[in-house]
């Protein structure tokens, strides 16, 4: 498994941790004299970047082949047994997934609920899963072998799940984000809209299976023979089947790859060798609703991150720019619920040209926002970021290994962002704010709580057609990339 070593954050045990590690130890001893060692060989334990409910680590002996993962829920994280059923009936079921070692209550020493499974080869980064050469014969067969595995794990029965898993199921998925979404601090008129047109056009619901919850790049292991292993079964619960599926082909799990499907493949390929393993007949039809819904989910997680940022529950410049990508989702939605017109999807295209030229030349000092003889002027603040940028991304970046690397260039991104706001952001004030008063509204507040109630004197054409013009500004901001037609 593929992961960068990460620092342990305030309040979790720490590598260097003695209690932690004498705990670590003891858990993993067995294993290894079962493997044919004395069971207390030095061990290696190694950070993974973890998630908002577990922390992971490696672990592993220097010089025997192999090694152990282990994962310690945080507080209120779904129970590790829980986990590790459904995983040991997955394999059973044929499913590839790290072998279940040991699960349930702190040992001691650990910090909460653990779960040690074997450590299996493969790539777990979806942008090198896509382009890595290595990886090019896994990449034709793998969109039908993710189908096949999707049919094994709908078929699958763990049991009785514990409270919040159980007969009753998870709360309704859109339900429970449409609530989130009231709760948030920012408002997001455009969220709202796609929550109603979702409750419009939900469908009959089909018998429910388990469902892994977040089956998509990522949470997938894959070697030059294919799918190694399935992780991350923390959200499995059991629901409607399409909601996987769905998932699998939101376009934020592309990453710009051209295939519908994971940006490896069609929604053909994967539904016929979901059918042939067992799974429900469903047509490519059966899943626009639950892409949307997909597509609704990860932005409102998107904003939701962005507000740990900013309450300083977990400050991040990494969550920050994950809190400016709800513009992406927002668009993606709009784009189902009412597409452009040929004409009107050329006109955003050169808008989002012209602000990708804005930022694309690291060479060249822009000039100054207000002239040379501003007060701030020479450097002035677009020029400051500029400079910035340019270290980061081309003096910095090369300097520093893995996860730093990336932090630089997700930095970098947020400069030109900033840049791009200082160019763009006072034009698009001004229009807003016309087109808010035009439909009445004092702010995006109002209007997303105008929407969401559904507010007859509010007109739903002129409301699209705001908030779409909000979107664009948005991501030109943000990604003007993102507005781009994809590459043929």
């Amino acid at each position: 498994m593929t992961g960068d070593p990460g620092p342990a954050t305030a309040g979790d045990a720490a590598d260097g941790d003695s209690e932690f590690e004498a705990s670590v130890r003891s858990l993993v001893a067995p294993f290894l004299s079962a493997g044919g060692g004395s069971g207390d060989e030095p061990v290696r334990i190694e950070r993974l970047s973890g998630g908002a409910s577990r922390r992971t680590w490696t672990v592993s002996v220097p010089g025997r082949p192999g090694g152990f993962v282990l994962q310690v829920a945080r507080g209120g994280a779904t129970p590790m047994e829980w986990q590790a059923r459904v995983m040991t009936a997955a394999a059973r079921a044929g499913v590839r997934v790290p072998e279940v070692l040991s699960a349930g209550p702190d040992p001691g020493g650990l910090g909460g609920d653990h779960l040690l499974t074997t450590r299996v080869e493969g790539e777990s980064i979806p942008p090198r899963i896509l382009r890595d050469p290595a990886l090019a014969g896994a990449r034709t067969s793998l969109t039908a072998e993710l189908g096949a595995t999707l049919a094994r794990i709908h078929g699958i029965d763990p049991g009785p799940g514990p409270e919040t898993h159980g007969e009753s199921d998870l709360p309704d998925e859109l339900t429970t984000y449409r609530d989130v979404l009231a709760g948030l601090p920012t408002p997001y008129p455009a969220l709202e809209l796609a929550a109603r047109w979702l409750e419009r056009t939900r469908p009959e619901p089909l018998p429910p299976t388990l469902v892994h919850g977040d089956f998509r790049l990522g949470n997938l292991l894959v070697a030059p023979e294919g799918l190694t292993a399935v992780l991350d079964w923390e959200l499995a619960h059991r629901g409607d089947p399409r909601e996987d599926l769905g998932w699998l082909c939101v376009r934020a799990w592309r990453f710009g790859g051209g295939g519908r499907v994971a940006g490896l493949g069609s929604r053909a390929e994967l539904l016929e060798a979901y059918r042939a393993m067992g799974g429900a007949h469903l047509e490519e039809a059966d899943l626009d609703w639950w892409e949307a819904l997909g597509t609704f989910r990860w932005g409102v997680i998107c904003a939701v991150q962005g507000a740990r940022h900013l309450s300083g529950a977990e400050r991040s410049h990494e969550l920050a720019a994950v809190g400016r990508r709800v513009c992406e989702n927002e668009w993606d939605l709009l784009s189902v619920i009412t597409p452009l017109s040929g004409a009107e999807g050329e006109a955003v295209t050169e808008r989002a040209r012209r602000a990708l030229a804005l930022t694309r030349d690291a060479d060249r000092v822009p000039p100054a926002l207000e002239g040379p003889g501003a007060l701030h002027g020479g450097p002035d603040a677009g020029q400051l970021l500029h400079a910035v940028r340019h270290w980061l991304g081309g003096d910095l970046g090369p300097e520093l290994g893995g996860r730093g690397r990336f932090h630089a260039r997700v930095a970098a991104n947020i400069v030109a962002q900033v840049e791009r706001e200082l160019l763009l952001g006072p034009d698009q004030t001004r229009e807003r704010e016309r087109r808010l008063a035009h439909l009445g509204v004092a702010d995006g507040a109002e209007l997303a709580r105008a929407i969401r109630e559904g507010d007859p004197s509010l007109d739903p054409g002129e409301a699209l057609e705001a908030v779409r013009a909000d979107v664009v500004d948005r991501l030109l901001v943000a990604n003007p990339r993102y507005l781009l037609p994809p590459p043929r």
